[in-house]
């Protein structure tokens, strides 16, 4: 059914019009309806669904007449880019509106968002940590919410957010309307909807924790030490053209990264441990196709939203095989289509089956004609952690040994033993509790003569 359909505010068919979207999505056909009219949502849906729209645009229709100049409509959400995400959304959709948002997240200054809060603008759109900070503050009053929007509430979940979600609710009105969307329903998310919903309508599309349609799925099977080579191969051959690159740690998205600029391929990385500035500034060149490849970590899994995104591949295959169905749906968004390739290796085998056993199908294997795949690696692209744990105990122990030499009395290669302390308990040219070392063990202001104990 066209959008028309659903009689959203013209303003709102107007920008969707110049968005060219021309009819909703599954989940929107079934969220926007009750929510217009004041109705708790339980949305189980996919990532990649178009649940965005789904929750902002019967929000942005019952906030349009409103009076401005105070926040009646929250989302939270787990991460950053997410967040910055709906932000976006909610500008585009908003174009013909007076309605406005803000993003309250972490890594930035508080200035601009505090200035948000004491505006009033209509919708704030926040991670809970850096929304608990502003809250402790006698400017940030969320008196007349009207709207609550939990968004990937199971994200939420493995991040540990949910005592910060409990503490957040304590600070809205009871009466509201809360809309709640998660990829998957585990049990503390279904205790927390029991806490949060009244009478809710309950949307569960079919098969939530399958990839979308549009998504050409395939497995590259190769070792662990030419998923590098392999991902340029691809690359040059024009199988991939740009690619959003998932590893399982911050370390390897790094080497990743810096192994592709080496072999002349444009890519940034995305991750925890980057700044807010960085990870925007990654995230942008990344859409406005300065960069070819974006190796993220899984905290971008649910993010990033690119248009037209080609592929993701899989660097690594992911341990739990929810992620994969999020990794993946960072392409074919909202019915478009896309490729997702993993590279798998022999260890990895056991986590890709899981993966097939909850898509219930086998994906099909890929090997690339002139591809060397007994070449010798040219380098290592990420040390085995057993292996950097053995090289820190083999540190630790010989800086235990050097120790325990010195305290006998032996001495060094080059020096001479060191000098017994005056007192067991004072450094070694200094006093007890002085924290300075003075030349020949004497006091500053009184030369030749100990300090009493």
């Amino acid at each position: 059914m066209p959008f028309a359909t659903l009689k959203l505010h013209p303003s709102l068919s107007k920008g969707l019009k110049e968005l060219g979207f021309a009819r909703p999505t599954p989940v929107q056909s079934a969220a926007i309806p009750p929510a217009m009219v004041g109705r708790d949502i339980l949305a189980s849906a996919m990532t990649g669904s178009g649940k965005t729209a789904a929750f902002l645009l019967p929000i942005l229709h019952r906030l349009i007449d409103h009076p401005r100049g105070a926040t009646r409509a929250l989302v939270l959400t787990p991460t950053r880019e997410l967040a910055l995400q709906i932000l976006e959304h909610l500008n585009d959709l908003a174009v013909h509106t007076p309605i406005t948002g803000a993003a309250v997240i972490g890594g930035v200054g508080m200035g601009p968002q505090e200035h948000a809060f004491r505006s009033g603008v209509d919708v704030i759109i926040a991670t809970p940590g850096r929304l608990l900070d502003h809250l402790r503050a006698p400017y940030a009053k969320l008196g007349s919410l009207e709207h609550l929007v939990i968004d990937e509430a199971d994200r939420m979940l493995d991040m540990g957010f949910l005592p910060e979600i409990r503490r957040i609710l304590r600070h809205l009105p009871a009466r509201r309307q809360t809309l709640f969307f998660s990829a998957t329903l585990p049990a503390p998310i279904v205790e927390l909807t029991r806490e949060l919903l009244q009478d809710p309508v309950r949307i569960h599309l079919d098969r939530p924790a399958t990839p979308a349609v549009g998504i050409a799925q395939a497995v590259y099977p190769v070792p662990q030490s030419l998923k590098a080579a392999l991902l340029v191969a691809l690359l040059e051959r024009g199988d991939v053209q740009d690619a959003l690159v998932f590893t399982r740690t911050k370390h390897r998205a790094n080497r990743v990264a810096e192994f592709l600029v080496r072999r002349g391929v444009k890519a940034e990385r995305i991750h925890g441990n980057r700044s807010q500035a960085q990870r925007t500034a990654a995230l942008s060149g990344f859409k406005g196709r300065k960069f070819q490849v974006l190796v993220a970590t899984d905290i971008a899994a649910r993010g990033i939203d690119v248009e037209a995104l080609g592929h993701v591949v899989n660097f690594d295959v992911p341990k739990v095989p929810e992620d994969y169905v999020h990794r993946v749906g960072r392409t074919a968004r909202a019915e478009a289509v896309g490729s997702a390739f993993t590279f798998v290796a022999p260890e990895e085998e056991a986590d890709l089956q899981h993966i097939e056993k909850m898509i219930g199908k086998r994906l099909p294997r890929v090997t690339v004609p002139d591809f060397d795949y007994a070449a010798r690696p040219a380098g290592q692209l990420e040390i085995p952690r057993a292996v950097r744990i053995a090289a820190i105990r083999q540190e630790k122990a010989a800086a235990r040994a050097n120790a325990e030499a010195k305290k006998q009395g032996g001495a060094v290669a080059g020096r001479a033993p060191a000098a017994r302390p005056r007192h067991p308990s004072a450094k070694p040219g200094g006093f007890r509790g002085t924290g300075a070392a003075v030349p020949g063990g004497r006091s500053p202001g009184r030369p030749g003569r100990r300090r009493p104990r």
